[in-house]
């Protein structure tokens, strides 16, 4: 059934539902409302329909007519000019003088009874508080007060305006129409209704309860920045965290996000300094490895920087500066030195060894030696092995007659040798070795500059492991540092890297004076080799730590069983550091699966461990 009105929408009875919004308050049960025709004068309270307790089913059709008479009676005698806006925006051609946001001026319309019209529908005491108070309108958003309005012509939609304060005590119809202004914003009129028209209706209690959240005078007016600003301002207060900082850089390099990348690196750039404190250090080598990552072209990353000889003497001072890498080698001297005791041929044996340095190990086992002989003469045969490519044999040369100088005053024989030879060119006979002496092989901090499967099929890693087993010798030593950054993914790379390197440097600060001229070199030593670790791969990569696991389940790989280090050898390692480091508590030393952990502050960063 339709309407009854020129033009109206289809009956709510006979379409089963109300196209539009309705609105019900105070728990009352939904009441159906209709759309309003234009040019329509009714008063807010009869577009309500009345229910009454015997309304059953449909209206009759003289029902509806005696309503429409009533209402339109009700608007003849009251005659107010007042149109119940609807909630669907429409077009109109005439502005208000007063605000943009209600296009239509009633100035012409308003009589004698707005007041009790106005404390009908919104209440008086509203009205009252409404009169001393600023008025928030649009998104919470601060705009000065436009004087003189009235010839000013506003477009027919509505507009985001600011909080506006009237100094003089304001008209009714002002406050009518910003009224009427917020109605609009609370009841979403931009949203435009498919189903129809329906009328905006607000009972007296909520609608001032809404009215007075939007003008509450405990509101704070909203600062005319902008959201950047605002949130530049705050983070600019936070404290930067570098290691944070580079592990959102790395995220961002790995996904090819470059601005984000640079944006995270300006914020690790800002608290690097390579003369600061530890996390200030690891910042500026850790923001120089990211963007030669980024960029190799305009930051190349140190690959042959790490065999040159500046490279090689920072990497032995760095064995002598730091506890954990000084007690590792300590742990492998005494390992050998119980293998050798519990032999009968104790007094000749023969070492060899991968990368001798500047024999600084070798130096401690000859006193060890020199002190444990009682009267006895021992024959000490050491053999190191030489890459040609790189040179070094006069280097070796060297150390071999340093170290001789120094058993012939411990009253030790002491035979030194170079050899050149490839890995799969070593056996027992072209070593030299002899059927009555004790052969000791001694692999610290090799196996790790080695190449394995991951890097390419000939896998030299374990192509020297099997090697050495075919060797037969006595014991073979193992130290290694302890991070996951061989086949480890280049973000867990840079995590490892941040936890390991962090902790070295922090160790370095209560060991070393930061004035020591060497302490400089050692960690821009560390430094290239944080570098290479992060922002290289494949062949370039020559850091390659592994974790103890790892070397465990490779070396049985190739047919080693462990020798688990003897308590002896950990209740020493102990003493040293708390009598050379003055009972340092940063520094510790824990026994696990076999080996000797040594680290800082519970991160461990070397471990020694013996194979046979």
């Amino acid at each position: 059934m339709s309407s009854g009105f020129p033009s109206g929408a289809p009956d709510f009875y006979a379409s089963g539902g109300i196209g539009g919004r309705s609105v019900a308050m105070n728990n009352n049960p939904q009441v159906p409302y209709r759309s309003q025709m234009p040019g329509i004068l009714v008063d807010p309270s009869s577009q309500i329909v009345q229910r009454r307790p015997d309304w059953i089913g449909k209206r009759s059709l003289t029902e509806f007519q005696a309503q429409h008479q009533h209402q339109q009676q009700q608007q003849q005698q009251q005659g107010l000019g007042l149109l119940l806006r609807s909630v669907k925006p429409r077009m109109y051609q005439h502005a208000s003088p007063i605000s943009p946001l209600s296009p239509v001026d009633f100035s012409a319309s308003i009589s004698p009874e707005l007041p009790s019209v106005s404390a009908g529908r919104y209440g008086l005491p509203l009205l009252q508080q409404l009169r001393p108070q600023p008025i928030a309108l649009g998104n919470n958003v601060m705009a000065p007060r436009t004087p003189n309005l009235s010839n000013v012509t506003y477009p027919n939609f509505p507009q985001n305006r600011g909080a506006v304060q009237e100094s003089e005590p304001e008209s009714e119809k002002k406050i009518m129409n910003r009224l009427q202004e917020l109605e609009k914003q609370l009841l979403d009129d931009d949203d435009v209704d498919e189903e129809g028209d329906a009328v905006s209706v607000v009972t007296h209690s909520e609608w001032s309860d809404a009215i007075q959240n939007l003008i509450s005078p405990n509101q704070k007016p909203i600062s005319p920045s902008s959201s950047s600003s605002s949130t530049s301002s705050i983070a600019s207060s936070v404290p930067i965290c570098p290691r944070q900082s580079a592990h959102e850089a790395a995220s961002a390099i790995s996904e090819g996000m470059l601005d984000a990348a640079m944006e995270s690196l300006t914020r690790l750039t800002q608290v690097a300094n390579a003369r600061g404190n530890s996390e200030q250090r690891l910042a500026a080598y850790m923001a120089s490895a990211l963007k030669s990552r980024l960029s190799a072209a305009e930051n190349p990353p140190p690959v042959a920087e790490l065999y040159s000889k500046d490279h090689i003497m920072a990497t032995q001072m760095l064995y002598d500066m730091s506890p954990c890498f000084k007690l590792g080698f300590m742990a492998a001297n005494l390992a050998i030195l119980e293998t050798t005791s519990s032999e009968q041929s104790a007094a000749k044996f023969h070492v060899l060894d991968f990368d001798i340095g500047q024999g600084g190990q070798y130096v401690n086992l000859v006193h060890a030696l020199g002190a444990r002989q009682n009267g006895k003469h021992t024959c000490l045969k050491i053999t190191t092995i030489a890459d040609p490519s790189n040179g070094g044999t006069d280097e070796r040369l060297k150390v071999g007659e340093a170290l001789s100088q120094l058993a012939e005053r411990l009253c030790i024989t002491l035979k030194f040798k170079v050899v050149t030879h490839k890995i799969h060119e070593l056996s027992r006979d072209s070593l030299g070795c002899e059927a009555d002496e004790v052969l000791v092989v001694n692999l610290a901090f090799k196996l790790y500059k080695m190449p394995d499967e991951s890097v390419t099929t000939e896998n030299p890693r374990d192509e020297l492991l099997r090697r050495v087993k075919s060797l037969q010798p006595r014991v073979v030593t193992v130290v290694e540092q302890e991070m996951n950054a061989n086949t480890a993914p280049f973000l867990t790379r840079v995590s490892e890297a941040c936890a390991y390197y962090g902790a070295l440097f922090d160790s370095l600060d209560s060991t070393v004076s930061r004035d020591y001229s060497e302490r400089v070199q050692v960690e821009e030593c560390l430094g290239r080799k944080l570098a290479n670790s992060v922002a290289c791969e494949g062949r370039d990569r020559v850091e390659r730590c592994e974790v103890f696991g790892k070397w465990r389940a490779r070396m049985g790989m190739a047919g080693f069983e462990p020798r688990p280090m003897s308590q002896h050898i950990a209740d020493s390692m102990r003493s040293r550091v708390n009598s050379h480091q003055r009972g340092n508590p940063g520094f510790t030393v824990k026994e696990e699966t076999g080996g000797i952990c040594f680290g800082w502050n519970g991160r461990t960063l070397t471990v020694a461990s013996a194979w046979r």
